[in-house]
C-alpha cells in the first residue's frame, strides 16, 4: 500500500481519531469512516437565531448574578435598540456579547473525559444519518467487517459509554465550537449504537448525578413489560402536549377527554401526577384552539366574535411564545452540549412552576370560552365583561384586556350611530336593530327598537334608550323632517372609540366619561329635534288645537255650530252630504272666534261622518275631524285620532243632552205662561218640571265632571309635561297618558263599559223625555187652539148678535173636553213610567260607580246623589262613601 502524504486531510483526521481515542489505526476505522462522512456533509447551525431567547438569556444571567438592576437596564436598552433601524444583526450583536461575557479563565470539567465530550449533543441528530456509508475512494485504508468492527468498538468503550451532562457550565460556542460539537455528538452515537445496554455514569465531581437524556430500554434480562421513562424524556413529551400533540408517552385518551401517561411507561406515583397536572394545559389549549378554529372561518360571528377570536389567538400566541423559550432552552441543554447543572436544567418541578401562570391565564380563556359558546355581539360581550367581576386581580387584568378587544366593535357600531345616525351592523350583533320594511311615517315608533339580549351588560337600560333615541332622533330628521343639518352642528362630536386601545381607557370611567358622551349627544340631538318640532311644525299650536275644536273646548265656536247643524242633523242620516255640513262648519268658524286661529290650522279642521246604522240620524254619525301628516302625525298617531274622535262622540253625545235640557227648560218658561188657562193641566207641567230638574242636575254634574275633572286638569298635566319634555318620547308619552286617561274617566275604556252602557241609558230617557214632552205640549197646545178659537167664535156671534154657542155645538165642546181630560191621566202615566226608569238606570248608574277604582268617579256619585234622594230609594247606596270605595262587588 502506498504510504499517503502525511499533511493530507485524511491522514490528519486519523491522526486526531486516535489521539482522542487513544487507540491504534485499526481500532478507529469505524470512527475514522464515520467522521469523515460528518465533516462532508452540510449540518445547519443548531443555535437557534431567536433574539428574544438570546435577551431573556442575558437577562436570566444578571438575575443569577443578583444584579436585577442591571437586568432592568438591559431590558430598557434592548426595548430602545429593537425600536430603532440602525443595526440589522441584533441577534449576532446579543449572542457575541453573550460568549464574551462567559469567564475564560473557568476551566473545563477535568473529569469528562473525550468521549463523553462526543456524547454532550443529542444523539437524536445520528438517527437521520444511515449508520454505514460507501467508502471514499481516496481512503487508503483496509476494513474489517462490519461484525468485527462493532465488537471491537464495543469493547473499546464498554468502560466509558455516554458520560452524563456536566453540572458545570462550558462556555458558549461559536460557530466553529457547534460544528465540533456536532461532530462530537456524531462519533459519540457511533461509539454506543451497538451497546447491549446504556449504563448511567455518574461525574466524579458530584456523585449521583442521573442522566436527563437517556431513555433506558428494559434489559435483554429483564422480564417486566413496562419500560423505564426518564424525566427529560417525560418533559420532551410534555412539551409536544403543550401544543396539543401526542408525545411518545402520553396520550390523548378519547374516552375519558384528558392526557394520560401510557399504562407500560414505568414511572414512579410522583413523576406520573405531575406529568397529569402538566398535561391539563394541552387540554385547555386544545380546548382554546378549536373553539378559534370553528369561529374564525364562520361569518356570521360576526365583528365581535371575531375580534373575540382575535383576542383568544393573541394569548394563544404568548402561549406559544413561552412553549418556543421552553423549547430553546431544551436545545441548549441537548444539542449543544450546554451543561446549565441542577439549578438551572429544565426538570418537571421548574416546569410546573413556570407554567403556574400560563395555566392560571388558559383556565380563564377556556372558561370564557365555555361561557360564550352559543353567542354573539352584544350578548359575548357581556359574557365577557361578566368575568371582570373577580377580586383577583391577575384575572381580571387578562378580562379587561380580552374585553378592550371584544367591546371595540360594539363601541364602533354606537359612535357611528348617535353621531352619524348610521347603522351597519351586518351580522345583528349590536343591541339596535332597524326593519327595513317600515315606511317613513312609522319610522318613528315601529323602525328602530331595542335587542335586549345584545345590550352589553357594561351599559345600562338607560343608556341603551337614549343611544337608541339619539340615532332615531338623527333619522327622523333627515328622513322625515327632510332637515339635512349636519350632526356635527347638532352635536360637540368627541373622539370615539377608535382602537381597542380606546375602548380600553372608556371602561376605565364608564360612569363618567362614557356617561358623559352619550347624555351630551342625547341632549342636544333632543334638544334640536324638539325645537324642529315646535318651531317649524308649530306642535304645541296643534295640540290646542285639538284642545279647542276635538274636546269642545272652544265653547261658542261649538254652540254655534249645534245651532246651524240642528236643522241638519235631525233628518236621517242617510239623507246627509257632506259638502253641506263643511258649508256649516266654515260659517260656524267665520261667526265666532275660531276666525283668529292660523289658516294652517283652520284647513286641517273637517267635517267627517260615520258609518250609518239602520235609524241612525244626523246626530248619530256627525263628527269633526283633524287631519295630521308629515312629522306632527308621529305624535297624533292613527290610535291617537281615533281616541279623539272616540271621546268627540262621547262629549258631542253629552253636549247634545245639556242643548236637548236647555231646549226642555225653555219649553217649560214659555208654555207654562200659555197654558195658565188649563188647571186640569197643571200636574202633568210639574211632573215635567220635575223630572227635567233631575236630568239637568244629573248632566249638570256630568259636564262639570267631564269638563274639569277630567279634561281640564288632563290637559294642565299634559301641557307641563310637553313644556318639560326633554325629548320626543317624553311628549309622545304624555300625549299618549293624556288619552288614556280621558279614556278611562269618560267611561270610554272595557273595564268601565257597563257604566257606559247605563250612561247612554241616561241619555236616551232624556231624549225619550223630548219626545214625549213636544208630544204633550202638541196635545196641549192644540187643545188650547180649539178652546181659543170657540172662545174667540163665540165672541165674534155675540157681537153679530146671534147666540154665542148652539146646544149642539156647547155639547161637542164639552165632550171634547172631557176627552181631553181623559187623555190627562194617560200622559201623567208616561211621565210616571219614564221617571221610573230614568230613576232606576240612575240609581244602577250610582250603584256601579260607588264600586269603581277611581276615586274621582266615587266621589262624582257623591255629587250625583248630594241630598240622598237615591239613597233612600236603593239600598245599596246606604253605605259610607269610604265604605263605597271598598266595594268588590255589585247587582
Amino acid at each position: 500500500m502506498a504510504t499517503p502524504d502525511q499533511k493530507s486531510p485524511n491522514v490528519l483526521l486519523q491522526n486526531l481519531c486516535c489521539r482522542i481515542l487513544g487507540k491504534s489505526e485499526a481500532d478507529v476505522a469505524q470512527q475514522f469512516q464515520y467522521a469523515v462522512r460528518v465533516i462532508g456533509s452540510n449540518f445547519a447551525p443548531t443555535v437557534e437565531r431567536d433574539e428574544f431567547l438570546v435577551a431573556e438569556k442575558i437577562k436570566k444571567e444578571l438575575i443569577r448574578q443578583r444584579r436585577e438592576a442591571d437586568a432592568a437596564l438591559f431590558s430598557e436598552l434592548h426595548r430602545k435598540l429593537h425600536s430603532q433601524g440602525v443595526l440589522k444583526n441584533k441577534w449576532s450583536i446579543l449572542y457575541l456579547l453573550l460568549s464574551l461575557s462567559e469567564d475564560p479563565r473557568k476551566q473545563p470539567n477535568k473529569v469528562c473525559s473525550y468521549a463523553a465530550l462526543f456524547a454532550q449533543a443529542l444523539p437524536r441528530d445520528a438517527h437521520s444519518t444511515p449508520y454505514y456509508y460507501a467508502r471514499p475512494q481516496t481512503l487508503p485504508l483496509n476494513y474489517q467487517d462490519r461484525s468485527t468492527q462493532s465488537a471491537q468498538s464495543s469493547g473499546s468503550m464498554g468502560s466509558s459509554g455516554i458520560s452524563s451532562i456536566s453540572i458545570q457550565s462550558h462556555p458558549t460556542p461559536g460557530v466553529g465550537d457547534c460544528l465540533r460539537q456536532q461532530l462530537g455528538s456524531r462519533l459519540a452515537w457511533t461509539l454506543t449504537a451497538n451497546q447491549p445496554s446504556l449504563q448511567t455514569t455518574t461525574s466524579k465531581g458530584i456523585p449521583g448525578t442521573v442522566s436527563r437524556n437517556i431513555t433506558r430500554p428494559r434489559r435483554e434480562g429483564d422480564t417486566g413489560g413496562a419500560v423505564e421513562v426518564t424525566e427529560a424524556a417525560l418533559i420532551r413529551d410534555i412539551l409536544y402536549v403543550f401544543q396539543g400533540i401526542d408525545g411518545r408517552n402520553i396520550k390523548m385518551d378519547n374516552t375519558e377527554n384528558c392526557y394520560k401517561v401510557e399504562g407500560k411507561a414505568n414511572l414512579n406515583k410522583s413523576l406520573r401526577d405531575t406529568a397529569a397536572r402538566l398535561s391539563e394545559l394541552g387540554w385547555l389549549h386544545n380546548k382554546i384552539r378549536k373553539y378559534t378554529d370553528q369561529r374564525s372561518l364562520d361569518r356570521s360571528f360576526g365583528l365581535v366574535g371575531q375580534s373575540f377570536c382575535a383576542a383568544l389567538h393573541q394569548e394563544l400566541k404568548e402561549y406559544y411564545r413561552l412553549l418556543s423559550v421552553l423549547h430553546s432552552q431544551l436545545q441548549l441543554e441537548d444539542d449543544q452540549g450546554v451543561n446549565l447543572g441542577l439549578e438551572s436544567s429544565l426538570t418537571l418541578r421548574r416546569l410546573l412552576v413556570w407554567t403556574y401562570d400560563p395555566k392560571i391565564r388558559l383556565k380563564t380563556l377556556a372558561a370564557l370560552v365555555d361561557h360564550c359558546q352559543g353567542r354573539k355581539g352584544g350578548e359575548l360581550a357581556s359574557a365577557v365583561h361578566a368575568y371582570t367581576k373577580t377580586g383577583d386581580p391577575y384575572m381580571r387584568s387578562l378580562v379587561q384586556h380580552i374585553l378592550s378587544l371584544v367591546s371595540h366593535p360594539v363601541l364602533s357600531f354606537l359612535y357611528r350611530w348617535i353621531y352619524d345616525g348610521e347603522l351597519e351592523d351586518t351580522y345583528h350583533e349590536f343591541f339596535v336593530a332597524s326593519d327595513p320594511t317600515v315606511k317613513t311615517d312609522r319610522l318613528w315608533h315601529d323602525k328602530y327598537t331595542l335587542r335586549k339580549s345584545m345590550i352589553p351588560s357594561f351599559i345600562t337600560m338607560d343608556q341603551s334608550k337614549k343611544v337608541l333615541l339619539i340615532g332615531k332622533s338623527i333619522n327622523f330628521l333627515h328622513q322625515v323632517c327632510h332637515d339635512q343639518t349636519p350632526t356635527t352642528k347638532m352635536i360637540a362630536v368627541t373622539k370615539s372609540a377608535e382602537s381597542p386601545q380606546d375602548a380600553a381607557d372608556l371602561f376605565t370611567d364608564l360612569e363618567n366619561a362614557f356617561q358623559g358622551k352619550i347624555d351630551a349627544a342625547y341632549f342636544e340631538t333632543s334638544k334640536y329635534l324638539l325645537d324642529v318640532f315646535n318651531k317649524k311644525y308649530s306642535l304645541l299650536d296643534h295640540m290646542q288645537a285639538m284642545r279647542r275644536y276635538l274636546l269642545l273646548g272652544q265653547g261658542d265656536f261649538i254652540r254655534h255650530l249645534m245651532d246651524l247643524l240642528k236643522p241638519e242633523l235631525v233628518r236621517p242620516a242617510t239623507t246627509l252630504y257632506q259638502h253641506n255640513l263643511t258649508g256649516i262648519l266654515e260659517t260656524a268658524v267665520r261667526a265666532t272666534n275660531a276666525q283668529f286661529d292660523s289658516p294652517e290650522i283652520l284647513k286641517r279642521l273637517d267635517v267627517r261622518l260615520l258609518e250609518v246604522s239602520p235609524g241612525d240620524t244626523g246626530w248619530d254619525v256627525f263628527s269633526l275631524d283633524y287631519h295630521v301628516d308629515g312629522p306632527i302625525a308621529t305624535v297624533f298617531t292613527r290610535e291617537c285620532m281615533s281616541h279623539y274622535l272616540r271621546v268627540f262622540n262621547f262629549l258631542w253625545r253629552a253636549k247634545r243632552m245639556e242643548y236637548i235640557l236647555t231646549d226642555i227648560r225653555k219649553g217649560h218658561m214659555c208654555n207654562a205662561k200659555l197654558l195658565r188657562n188649563m188647571p186640569e193641566f197643571s200636574g202633568v207641567l210639574h211632573h215635567c218640571h220635575i223630572l227635567a230638574s233631575e236630568m239637568v242636575h244629573f248632566i249638570h254634574q256630568m259636564q262639570y265632571y267631564i269638563t274639569f275633572e277630567v279634561l281640564e286638569c288632563s290637559w294642565d298635566e299634559l301641557w307641563n309635561k310637553v313644556q318639560q319634555a326633554r325629548d320626543l318620547d317624553h311628549i309622545i308619552a304624555a300625549h299618549e297618558v293624556f288619552l288614556d286617561t280621558i279614556i278611562s274617566r269618560c267611561l270610554l275604556d272595557a273595564d268601565s263599559r257597563a257604566l257606559l252602557n247605563q250612561l247612554r241609558a241616561v241619555f236616551d230617557q232624556i231624549i225619550e223625555l223630548q219626545n214625549t214632552q213636544d208630544a204633550i205640549y202638541r196635545a196641549a197646545l192644540e187643545e188650547l187652539q180649539r178652546r181659543l178659537q170657540f172662545e174667540e167664535k163665540k165672541k165674534q156671534r155675540e157681537i153679530e148678535g146671534q147666540w154665542g154657542v148652539t146646544a149642539a155645538e156647547e155639547e161637542e165642546e164639552n165632550k171634547r173636553i172631557q176627552e181631553f181630560q181623559e187623555s190627562i191621566p194617560k200622559m201623567c202615566s208616561q211621565l210616571r213610567i219614564l221617571t221610573h226608569f230614568y230613576q232606576g238606570i240612575v240609581q244602577q248608574f250610582l250603584v256601579l260607580l260607588t264600586t269603581s277604582p277611581d276615586e274621582s268617579l266615587r266621589f262624582l256619585s257623591f255629587r250625583l246623589d248630594f241630598n240622598e234622594h237615591y239613597k233612600a230609594r236603593e239600598p245599596r247606596l246606604r253605605v259610607s262613601l269610604g265604605t263605597r270605595g271598598r266595594r268588590s262587588s255589585h247587582t
